[in-house]
């Protein structure tokens, strides 16, 4: 007996509803995905959940009425951190980019993406938990000064630690970063959290940008 494989349930918040029609019939086309339910804003998304299921991926729209997608952002990453987050917005500045991944979003994609972008990054996100296209990784390090805002309290990093920061910056999964360190898995999962603990951080991205500001990475 062939065993199907399960898709990858997806949600859509956005309050424009001929966009986020057209996109829910865009992701039901790619073969591995299937569009559990569509929202308006966060509020819906919220009770959309409770009725339909949590999904694997929530693509999220920034400028929505009654709950933006900030504050969704951040009671997804509070209420359902499996959850991945793939904002989809039109806002392109660094601020809103580097405040939607503090937040716990795991990828960005601006509105004018075209459907093969659109289809990576959902491959991407589903395999390896986080996308950055160039277009967001450069503008992240643009912001990087913004971002900074007061100066970092300086944190003292092992060689460990450091080392699992440099390869945290690359695309390897967390699995494989484990193999490249000779570590279990566990023993990896257990310098991502004490890291995100030191440094203050919420996701990977977080990671990147604090070994980018900090030269640990060029």
């Amino acid at each position: 007996m062939i065993k199907t494989r399960r898709k990858i349930t997806v949600a859509i918040a956005d309050d424009h509803v001929l966009l986020r029609n057209a996109l829910a019939r865009l992701v039901n086309m790619f073969e591995d995905y299937t569009v559990i339910f569509e929202a308006g804003n966060g509020k819906e998304l919220k009770t959309q959940i409770l009725q339909h299921g949590i999904p694997d991926i929530v693509m999220l729209d920034i400028n929505m009425p009654e709950m933006d997608g900030y504050e969704t952002a951040q009671w997804l990453n509070k209420n359902y951190p499996q959850i991945k987050i793939l904002t989809l917005s039109m806002l392109s500045d660094e601020k809103a980019i580097i405040k939607m991944f503090r937040l716990g979003a795991k990828g960005y994609l601006l509105k004018n993406t075209n459907p093969d972008e659109l289809k990576l990054a959902l491959n991407t996100l589903s395999e390896k938990n986080f996308y950055l296209s160039d277009y967001v990784s450069e503008k992240l390090v643009r912001g990087l000064n913004i971002d900074g805002g007061k100066e970092e309290k300086e944190v003292i990093l092992n060689e460990k630690e450091r080392e699992f920061l440099r390869w945290a910056c690359t695309e390897l999964s967390y699995k494989d970063i484990a193999a490249k360190m000779f570590l279990s898995t566990r023993t990896v999962d257990d310098y991502r959290a004490s890291l995100f603990s030191k440094l203050k951080v919420h996701s990977r991205v977080g990671l990147v940008m604090y070994a980018i500001r900090n030269g640990i990475v060029q």
